[in-house]
């Protein structure tokens, strides 16, 4: 696990890498937080879910009640499809998690201050890149699930799961209830789907017919 661990954070570098260059205007700013409380989703990966569980176990006792209360809260939000704030943000609009925050935080700046009316504004090549990087992750954590951040960590709090998932193993059929009323991703279904709608080249074509 901790090499996949590592191919997460190698996978966060080169996105970074690649982006830089249309994010030198972001007129985002410590303290801007609308991607936070009112852009929706928080779509992450159950490795990504595991590096979180593993930082909000590190923060002190009373810390880490009031972040499950605030989970709870949010997936309660969530189900209803009622509009709520990131459970991970604090009080003066920071973020606690931010060194291990999940990809989706992570691609999302903007070329114009946000609001209510005005979403942010990202290059096009950024949205590209970052949806390349989505798929990356998803292959990496080929045996996991894409959801919403607390849903995926309930599933991490349940320990039928988790023992499942941190042994490698690959039982979809266990999480299909929970899934299918929460929007949960198969990771290794979308991987093979995406691979299944790549054109093929014209060389493999031909090659293809000349072998008949």
């Amino acid at each position: 696990m901790e090499d996949k661990k590592n191919g997460l954070q190698a996978i966060y570098d080169d996105f970074e890498c690649a982006a830089a260059p249309y994010k030198v205007e972001a007129a985002c700013a410590k303290g801007c937080s609308f991607c936070c409380s009112d852009a929706g989703s928080i779509h992450i990966t159950t490795l990504e879910g595991l590096v979180i569980r593993d930082r909000i176990n590190r923060l002190p006792r009373p810390r880490q009640k009031a972040v499950y209360k605030k989970l709870a809260v949010d997936m309660k939000q969530r189900e209803r499809e009622k509009p709520s704030a990131c459970p991970l943000l604090m009080k003066n609009r920071a973020c606690m998690i931010y060194d291990v925050r999940p990809f989706a935080c992570r691609r999302i700046y903007s070329l114009a201050v946000c609001s209510r009316n005005r979403h942010p504004m990202l290059n096009r090549q950024v949205i590209a890149q970052g949806d390349e990087a989505i798929r990356a992750l998803q292959q990496l954590d080929d045996s996991g699930y894409s959801g919403h951040l607390s849903y995926i960590l309930h599933m991490l709090d349940t320990p039928v799961f988790l023992k499942a998932y941190l042994a490698g193993e690959y039982h979809p059929e266990a999480v299909m209830a929970f899934g299918k009323s929460h929007g949960i991703i198969i990771n290794r279904v979308i991987g093979q789907v995406a691979e299944n709608l790549k054109p093929r080249s014209p060389a493999a074509d031909g090659d293809s017919q000349s072998s008949q």
